[in-house]
């Protein structure tokens, strides 16, 4: 029974590993440090409009055995919406993630950074950091061996490690229990924790996992009888990945009220409190959280670019590889030379915020067209939970608008 289990973890564990990157370690770790465990229900929240989106993507992908974002260019037939559409799409995961991609290497280098010290190397007047073209390195071995099995294989024992790494940082702080409860089960909104919520909430409903999610489980799974198994996959990885964000934010209260912007500054901060290990355990966290995200983000820019422009989806095209290249590439070079393209960030901030509502109900509509999903179709509650979940999305992307241009709007 258990090796039956094993034998059909598929891409969830990969999901759970594109959502916790660096950003989501930083947002737990302000969440914590500034507000304690009262945002914990905020991440319940999360993983609840995590596991129903990604289980409708999930199921889209191997009823229909094509990504989303394939289905997206053969089923919407007005020519200008479908372009518009595409072209949102991506510039929003391929410029989008080619950013957040310096923050994955970035993130790893951090976590290597606790325990190794300062790695950048001058050559003459030029400054680069050997770390981030180590695990560029890393991970370009992985995507470039073009092996669905093997990818899977390392990204799994990646988040096992990231996961034990924060449940044990979590376990060190000796956590106040009945408070860590009172955080899960009676929501509260602290003062200026508006902005806090939705960041937690936006870090963790990511739209292109749900490109990436259609995409995996088609190359995995062939047959709607694997349904079970894909439902299961995706609960247990995004519960999984849950925890482990909800770990980062009970380690982070341990040191209320502590100068902490990042997970560095934790892994520095606890170090003094609870002994080395401390430090040790959140490093190798961080560094885990950095490279798995720093795989799947040039891996779900390569389905999007494909399925939207028709190429070829297989790991070994020609096509496929040239996207995850150029994603990995600027990724490497932007973490390696401290370049921080803010404008560029502000760009995918804008284009993402707008992304997930449409997206949302995008993926709503598909999973009630019976020609496409046939009798697997949402039923009614399905449809109840997605369309809140669409109602948080719209005000995710208000606040992010909000942010960008400062409207003053909350």
């Amino acid at each position: 029974m258990i090796k039956k289990w094993f034998k059909n973890i598929g891409p969830g564990p990969l999901i759970a590993a594109a959502f916790i990157g660096p950003g989501t370690i930083t947002v737990c770790t302000l969440a914590g440090v500034y507000f304690g465990f009262a945002l914990l229900w905020a991440m319940v929240l999360s993983i609840v409009a995590t596991i129903v989106l990604q289980e409708m993507s999930a199921r889209v992908g191997i009823v229909s055995q094509k990504g989303l974002s394939k289905i997206i260019r053969t089923e919407i037939k007005n020519p200008i919406v479908k372009w518009f559409t595409i072209v949102l799409i991506l510039s929003a995961i391929v410029i989008g993630n080619a950013v957040y991609e310096a923050g994955n290497i970035s993130g790893g280098i951090l976590g290597l950074e606790a325990i190794l010290g300062d790695s950048y190397v001058n050559v003459g007047s030029f400054s680069f950091n050997y770390l981030s073209i180590l695990i560029g390195v890393i991970a370009f071995a992985l995507l470039f061996i073009g092996n669905y099995k093997v990818l899977e294989k390392a990204l799994i024992s990646l988040v096992i490690a990231m996961s034990l790494a924060f449940l044990i940082t979590a376990i060190i702080t000796k956590p106040n229990i009945a408070a860590i409860f009172s955080g899960i089960f009676k929501p509260t909104l602290p003062k200026d924790g508006i902005l806090t919520v939705i960041a937690l909430i936006g870090t963790t409903v990511v739209p292109y996992n749900l490109f990436l999610h259609a995409s995996l489980v088609s190359e995995k799974w062939k047959s709607v009888t694997d349904l079970q198994y894909a439902r299961k996959d995706t609960i247990v990885a995004v519960i999984l990945g849950g925890i482990v964000s909800m770990c980062v934010i009970i380690s982070a209260a341990a040191i209320q009220g502590s100068d902490i912007n990042s997970a560095a500054d934790l892994a520095k901060g606890l170090e003094p409190l609870f002994g080395s290990f401390a430090k040790y355990f959140l490093a190798i966290g961080l560094f885990a959280a950095g490279i798995t995200s720093a795989i799947t983000a040039p891996l779900a820019a390569a389905y999007v670019t494909c399925g939207c422009l028709g190429w070829s989806t297989n790991l070994k095209s020609s096509k496929f590889r040239a996207v995850w290249m150029f994603i990995l590439f600027l990724g490497v070079v932007f973490s390696s030379l401290g370049i921080k393209p803010i404008d560029i960030i502000k760009f995918a901030q804008i284009a993402n915020g707008i992304l997930l509502p449409i997206i949302a109900a995008f993926l709503l509509w598909i999973m009630n067209k019976e020609s496409v999903l046939g009798v697997y179709k949402n039923n009614i509650k399905q449809n109840i939970l997605g369309f809140i979940i669409l109602a948080i999305s719209i005000l995710l992307s208000v606040a992010t608008l909000n942010k960008v241009f400062s409207l003053n709007l909350f």
